[in-house]
């Protein structure tokens, strides 16, 4: 059984960090996550948890769920809605692990709580690692309409399960800063809004009691590199819709971390993240009355580039210093993500920040053909002082 001594010990962030080196799931590595790669590990969990084909995807692929644990209070998690976010999804595995390994540690979690897990709502879109799924629509923008089959799923799922709980998982762009700062924001949340006004209702205030207690942990790991995201309204995206149902709903954010473009230091804080708010949640009463410190977390601004290169010339014969922005464009080929930097803003970038920064000292940069180099253009190098500069090291 789950014991106090093992409540405090999961109260230590070193603990709780070796469980999950413990228990991350080896198979799953960097970015590309396909069903292909998380059938084989479905077979684990058959005596631990009920797995089920709960749909099938516009290409007819297979849509599972994992339902574990026992207990009257209810949580819906779903990840890769959009095909190319699968970082929450890695997480996921690495939770299930401990779950059917460390029995005593998540007895808590699986005595209160009932869980009802979609790994990936979006199979073609993982397959073909793009955001939108094979009819090219947003799932995430097709909570109303419901005209795609993955939406189906999702919605049927929900009314059959009744959650108490639904937690939206994603991942978010290297371009997002926590508030005005030079803080990547690594990991992001938020509490939908569930009406036009941004009412801070009843049930937003227990989602926002949630995020207040995973902040906390975070914090202690990543100081202010946590963010919240814009509430405005959107009756069309899945988690205003659920909010709306009245069912405290999370939107996870799963973000950049120093050079981590594999996002497995995110991953790990995505865990970490799974773990506080699951057994906060099988622990107390949540009510939504310890909300206020939501409101004091810093909201996303897009203040990031992936790389800046400062203090440059643009050609031999400029005068004019300036700064070169590059964004990496991730794109698949061979089963495997690339990031390719791209060239997104050119002139004065003194109020941004980069993850990458290097200064050019006044010197001349160029394509590495020597050509200038141009809004939108694709570099993999440059040329700098003559010198040939790699942007992204992999």
């Amino acid at each position: 059984m789950f014991t106090f001594v093992d409540q405090i010990k999961l109260m230590d962030i070193k603990y709780t960090q070796a469980l999950f080196e413990k228990h991350k799931e080896q198979t799953l590595y960097h970015r590309y996550i396909t069903n292909e790669k998380i059938k084989p590990l479905l077979s684990k969990y058959k005596n631990k948890a009920v797995v089920n084909v709960v749909g099938k995807s516009v290409l007819g692929d297979d849509i599972f769920s994992v339902k574990i644990g026992s207990g009257p209070k209810k949580i819906l998690m779903w990840s890769q809605m959009h095909g190319n976010e699968s970082t929450t999804t890695k997480a996921i595995f690495d939770f299930l692990n401990t779950c059917i390994s460390d029995i005593n540690i998540t007895a808590s979690i699986l005595k209160e709580c009932t869980l009802c897990i979609i790994p990936i709502l979006n199979p073609d879109g993982a397959k073909a690692y793009t955001r939108v799924n094979a009819n090219t629509v947003d799932l995430n923008r097709d909570a109303q309409d419901q005209t795609q089959p993955e939406s189906v799923v999702l919605n049927t799922v929900f009314n059959d399960f009744k959650p108490h709980f639904c937690f939206n998982l994603h991942g978010q762009r290297t371009i997002f800063s926590a508030g005005n700062s030079n803080n990547s924001a690594t990991i992001s949340f938020l509490a939908p809004a569930q009406d036009k006004d941004c009412t801070v209702t009843p049930t937003r205030k227990v989602a926002m009691e949630v995020i207040v207690n995973m902040n906390k942990t975070l914090q202690e790991l990543i100081p202010n590199q946590v963010g919240v995201y814009d509430d405005a309204f959107n009756i069309n995206c899945v988690g205003d819709t659920f909010q709306s149902k009245n069912i405290p709903t999370i939107l996870f954010e799963a973000g950049h971390f120093a050079n981590d473009y594999a996002r497995e230091k995110t991953r790990e804080l995505i865990y970490m993240s799974y773990m506080s708010s699951l057994l906060y949640i099988a622990e107390n009463n949540v009510d939504g009355t310890k909300y206020q410190d939501y409101f004091n977390i810093p909201e996303n601004e897009k203040l990031f580039f992936d790389v800046i290169i400062k203090n440059v010339r643009p050609n031999t014969k400029a005068e004019t210093i300036v700064d070169i922005a590059f964004q990496f464009e991730e794109r698949l080929e061979h089963e495997e993500v690339i990031f390719i930097p791209i060239v997104k803003k050119i002139g004065d970038l003194t109020n941004y920040y980069a993850h990458k920064q290097i200064d050019g000292n006044g010197s001349v940069v160029l394509a590495i053909n020597n050509d200038e180099l141009k809004i939108d253009s694709a570099n993999v190098f440059v040329k700098l002082n003559n010198e040939k500069i790699v942007l992204f090291v992999k």
